[in-house]
């Protein structure tokens, strides 16, 4: 772009005046609000207004005060329902204001609810009527009514009376002075508690004073309702000869404030106000036409962020003059933008609408656009290429000169134009059908032919030395022009950009090189290769971003980016390197002309972006006070019956105690955040109850119920709207449990159960003992059965044993009886044979033996009877047998007295089960003796046939 003299000499210009103007700008307007009386629900007029420590904003009302938190309006009234001319607030926290008759402070009570305290009623009989009390001045320590009838001191809690010298009109404080306007006698200063004339001043008695304000080298400026303004110096008066008296003079003036003792704020009766600087130079016109609900502004005030805020006749108005944008939208004439462009000092718009111009150099304040001639339509484009204005429109491509359409190249329709390189007299076209090829003859453009080859329609197209290279249909076309530039040599087309980075998002133009982009992932293409390849410094850049759609590099290498409709900047630096810039933009999401980024940057502190309803102005350089860290306050905590509102002065976060049938509570949050209010969000969490912070909601209130008892605290975030978080505001508070979960009830539970436990453990005790004697006494009694039975079994046991042992021993008796009757036996039999032996050696005749034989058979013989005649068994075995079975011998005796001898041993040899045949050899009979002797003994024992002669004797 060409620079003209008077364009340079205005960069200059403007370059030098803006630290001077600091946040006020002088093109465009600022952010404007309105507040209607249905909104803040009070009468129309706001006489005054003011602001606390906390943020919270105080309005004047024809209905009582005002308080505005950023979410919600709140009305006090005084006692009389007087309306309120005039507020201040003290730095403790106390409003005063002033009324009809009335006058006082509301102060918070010990619940933080605002509580009216009059102090009017102190006044005598004589001095209580006194109209209105217009202003109010905090001045030094004392607190100053004045009314037009007196003025009234509160010091040390005690109310004097000031007399005029006449009759006051207004009062002013300026710094440090206060100064009243006496009809009679000019303006008077106030030192001490008494009047001091300013000299010079009487020509002001026939006319309103309705602002004083401080000029350098200690002038004032006296800004009168119909003279206009004056400039007092060295006790002289003089009209103050600027742009702003002769507004003031036209449009009447209702006072104003200074901003950053820069600027000064006029109110006007009939068209708004004026912002000038200390020249009187106009800097801002702000009215009806340009936003305001109401062109009469009784006052203005700036807060503590240097925004504007204005009483209307009608209404409230926010103008958010501490912002580095402003805009031109429909108060301008204009509508939709797509591009904008400065060529021969004066500022060219594309709109929806056609294309609108204004001058560079003549200030924006009161001008709208004008349309230039032959252009209505749909304008996609307005471009400076070699000294001359392009304009890619719905009709074709337009030449423009001097403000109005000279040429129409071509009638088809266009999207945007560009230099063909190392081509420096032809440029290409992107129309609705392709291509079209624009030559330079005669130092004019002008079209050729339509390119072939190519027939979709194209909108944005990057070009290089050899391609044309096109996004359309989710594929990236290759276009080669060829030779004559007449026709396209080849069309390529690429789905992808490799085979990890599927699709292709967009193309652009960034340090020089075209880039291909796709998941914020960045590619060159390599002619020579003929493949894409990554680019490592853009990668690095975007490496931390969320995906991005649409990329554009200005004129003075920042790098703009959208992310869901929200635009973010890297703004380059000195030193080459770049810083993301993200905040300042939020208020512009869901405005930005969706898939048509219009960015025209012709210096840092003239920014232009284009907008679905105008046009934004940005001076990048005014971000420093821009952007702040929000506050977040808990507004109020409500429960049953009772509500803690937590005001205007600072927050005393004591610790609450609530009953637990108050288990249910409210919490309203506020954030005296006022740019960009409908994105203002909060977060929340109740701690003790609640794990994490909720979702950021619009929301600014929050109910629990049914809480149970315990240690809770409240705490709640902010984030405005160009997503800054707050710092966390908490309340604390504990909820009581109920009569029979108290802690007293507790006690009385734990004492109830140490009695029932003590009271149930002495009974067991009791029982226990018992228990114990009659366990002794049963266990003596169960240990004496069982010691007897034990006893008896012991008794039974050894008579068991006795048996035992006397059956073992009549067995062993039995065997031995038996074994000797056998032995007797044999020695029977054996002497028997030995008889007989000696019966047959009596057979033998010896005397046929010679005497040695002789002597031998006599010596067996002898030997023989001898063995014979002293073998004693028998004896023995009759012995052995009677004392064997002595008792039962004894008892058999006893029962039968009539037995023999004989048959004793009969039944002895019985009881030994000896065989007939043994006992006929021991007895020495036969067996039919051994029969006899049984018969006879059966009969003598009276036993019949069928019982058992042994078994009998067995039983005795």
């Amino acid at each position: 772009m060409k620079l003209t003299f008077p364009k340079c000499l205005f960069y200059i210009l403007l370059s030098t005046l803006t630290p001077l103007y600091s946040q006020v700008k002088n093109i465009g307007l600022p952010e404007i609000r309105n507040y209607k009386k249905t909104d803040y629900k009070g009468g129309t007029q706001n006489w005054n207004i003011d602001q606390d420590k906390n943020g919270n904003l105080y309005f004047a009302n024809n209905n009582g005060l005002f308080q505005f938190d950023g979410i919600s309006w709140h009305k006090y009234s005084l006692p009389n329902l007087s309306v309120i001319r005039d507020i201040k607030v003290e730095d403790s926290g106390k409003i005063y204001v002033g009324g009809y008759n009335e006058f006082g402070y509301f102060k918070s009570d010990s619940k933080g609810k605002l509580i009216y305290n009059s102090l009017s009623k102190f006044l005598d009989k004589k001095n209580h009527v006194f109209d209105i009390a217009w202003k109010i001045h905090l001045h030094k320590d004392e607190v100053v009514f004045q009314s037009f009838e007196n003025a009234f001191i509160f010091k040390n809690n005690r109310i004097s009376t000031l007399k005029p010298l006449s009759r006051f009109q207004f009062s002013f404080q300026v710094e440090n002075k206060l100064y009243f306007q006496d009809i009679s006698n000019g303006l008077l200063e106030y030192r001490d508690g008494k009047f001091y004339r300013l000299e010079g001043t009487t020509i002001l008695n026939n006319t309103e004073v309705w602002g004083m304000f401080q000029m350098p080298d200690n002038k004032l400026l006296i800004a009168t309702i119909d003279k206009g303004l004056f400039i007092y110096e060295n006790n002289k008066i003089n009209s103050w000869n600027s742009e702003a008296n002769t507004f003031v003079k036209k449009n009447s003036c209702l006072g104003g404030v200074s901003i950053q003792k820069k600027f000064i704020v006029l109110n006007s009766v009939l068209n708004g106000i004026i912002i000038c600087d200390k020249t009187g130079r106009i800097i801002q016109h702000i009215n009806q036409k340009k936003g305001l609900q109401n062109n009469t502004v009784l006052t203005s005030f700036v807060d503590d962020k240097n925004n504007l805020w204005l009483g209307l006749d009608n209404g409230i108005a926010f103008v958010n003059e501490n912002s580095p944008f402003s805009y031109f939208g429909t108060s301008y004439d204009l509508s939709t933008v797509y591009a904008t462009a400065i060529y021969k000092n004066d500022f060219y718009v594309a709109t929806n609408q056609g294309v609108f111009h204004h001058s560079w150099n003549t200030p924006f304040q009161e001008d709208t656009f004008k349309l230039v001639e032959g252009t209505t339509g749909q304008a996609w484009n307005i471009q400076v290429i070699d000294n001359q204005l392009i304009c890619a429109h719905n009709r074709g491509a337009l030449l423009i000169k001097d403000k109005k359409l000279n040429k129409n190249l071509d009638k088809k329709g266009y999207w945007s134009f560009k230099k063909i390189p190392n081509n420096p007299n032809y440029m290409i076209g992107s129309n609705y059908n392709g291509f079209s090829l624009f030559e330079k003859k005669s130092g004019e453009w002008q079209f050729i032919q339509q390119i072939m080859g190519f027939s979709k329609s194209v909108g944005n197209f990057e070009i290089d030395n050899k391609n044309i290279w096109v996004k359309k249909d989710d594929l990236i076309y290759q276009i080669i022009l060829g030779n004559d530039l007449k026709k396209f040599e080849s069309i390529k087309t690429h789905q992808n950009l490799s085979k990890i980075d599927k699709g292709i998002t967009s193309i652009q133009t960034i340090r020089n090189n075209i880039y291909f982009q796709t998941n914020n992932h960045f590619y060159k293409y390599s002619q020579s290769n003929e493949v894409f390849y990554k680019d490592t410094i853009v990668n690095e850049l975007f490496k931390k971003i969320p995906q991005t759609n649409t990329i554009y590099e200005d004129n003075i290498g920042n790098i703009w980016y959208v992310i869901k409709e929200s635009l973010c900047v890297f703004k380059r630096n000195k030193t080459g390197g770049y810083t993301n810039i993200v905040a300042p933009f939020y208020n512009l999401t869901q405005n930005l002309v969706y898939n048509n980024l219009s960015i025209n940057t012709i210096d840092p502190e003239n920014i232009f972006i284009g907008l679905t309803d105008g046009l934004a102005h940005y001076d990048s350089k005014l971000n420093s006070n821009f952007i702040t860290k929000p506050k977040a306050f808990i507004r109020s905590f409500s429960f049953m019956g009772d509500t803690i509102q937590f005001g205007n002065e600072k927050n005393k976060m004591g610790k609450f105690k609530i009953p637990y049938k108050s288990n249910s509570e409210k919490f309203t949050f506020s954030s005296p955040t006022y740019e960009n209010m409908e994105n203002i969000k909060f977060s929340y969490q109740l701690e003790g109850f609640e794990d994490k912070w909720s979702n950021w909601s619009s929301s600014s209130i929050k109910e629990y119920t049914n809480l149970r008892e315990g240690n809770y605290t409240m705490k709640v975030k902010v984030k405005n709207g160009h997503g800054i978080e707050s710092d966390e505001a908490s309340v604390p508070f504990t909820i009581s449990p109920p009569w029979y979960r108290h802690f007293i009830a507790y006690v009385f539970y734990v004492i109830s159960v140490a009695i029932i436990i003590y009271y149930i453990r002495k009974r067991i005790q009791t029982k226990i003992r018992k228990n114990k004697y009659f366990e002794t006494v049963e266990q003596r009694r169960i240990y004496l059965e069982k010691e007897a039975k034990i006893r008896q079994e012991q008794f039974d046991l050894e008579k068991e044993i006795e048996r035992l042992q006397n059956e073992k021993l009549k067995t062993q008796i039995l065997v031995k009886d038996k074994e000797l009757v056998t032995n007797s036996l044999q020695v029977v039999k054996k002497n028997k044979i030995l008889n007989g032996i000696i019966q047959k050696l009596k057979d033998i005749n010896i005397d046929s033996f010679d005497e040695s034989a002789k002597l031998q058979y006599n010596k067996l013989n002898k030997s023989i009877i001898k063995e014979v005649n002293t073998d004693h068994s028998w004896r023995d075995l009759e012995k052995h047998i009677k004392n064997v079975h002595f008792d039962f011998l004894k008892k058999l005796k006893e029962k039968h007295p009539t037995i023999t001898p004989r048959e004793l041993d009969l039944s002895t040899y019985l009881l030994m089960n000896m065989s007939t045949k043994e006992i006929a050899e021991i007895m020495n009979i036969s067996s039919g003796g051994v029969e006899l002797s049984r018969y006879r003994l059966r009969k003598k024992l009276g036993l019949n046939k069928k019982e058992n002669l042994t078994g009998f004797l067995m039983s005795i």
